[in-house]
Parts: structure tokens; sequence; C-alpha cells
């Protein structure tokens, strides 16, 4: 059975519609950050086992930015967010 993901905007989608950016913890640095700041931002990323928050596009649907948890080991989902309400409440 294929794996699937309740999108907010349109139901229940197979994962195959989405593509995954990545990590949506990270907060962009300051344009006047050092090198280095910027370095670790751009190229430096954990790769946890568990419980992760990433950023996925539901690119063959409402094309939206969607927060996604779920466990790195497992796959299993466990909540799905739209991302523009996500930073609205982290005030981005």
């Amino acid at each position: 059975m294929a794996s699937l993901i309740h999108c907010p905007h349109c139901g229940i989608r197979p994962k195959e519609e989405f593509s995954i950016r990545g990590d949506a913890s990270l907060v962009r640095p300051d344009p006047a950050a050092s090198d280095e700041a910027w370095n670790d931002y751009v190229h430096i990323r954990s790769n946890p086992r568990g419980r992760y928050h990433e950023h996925w596009q539901h690119g063959a649907g409402c094309r939206r930015w969607l927060v996604v948890e779920r466990d790195t080991f497992t796959h299993e989902v466990f909540s799905v967010t739209d991302a523009a309400s996500v930073a609205r409440k982290a005030g981005r």
C-alpha cells in the first residue's frame, strides 16, 4: 500500500505527489552573518532518526508548502500543517 499524506488543502493524497525540501527548523542567518554561519546554514545538516519536521511541497496538487512531522525511521506521518501558518505563528 502506498504511503498517504493528508494535505490540509487537497485531502488525502499519495506521497508521490509531494517533494521534500528538508529541515523545517532552520532559521536563515542575518545577511551580515559570518561566512561560517552561512556555510553551516547552506551545507551542514543533521540526519536525525525519529520525529522530525520537514518542509514538503505538494507539487502535483495545490503546490502549497507544508510542514510535515514524520518519523525518519518508520516514515509514519504525525501531522501536516500549512507552512504559511507555521511561519506566521513564528513571526517570520
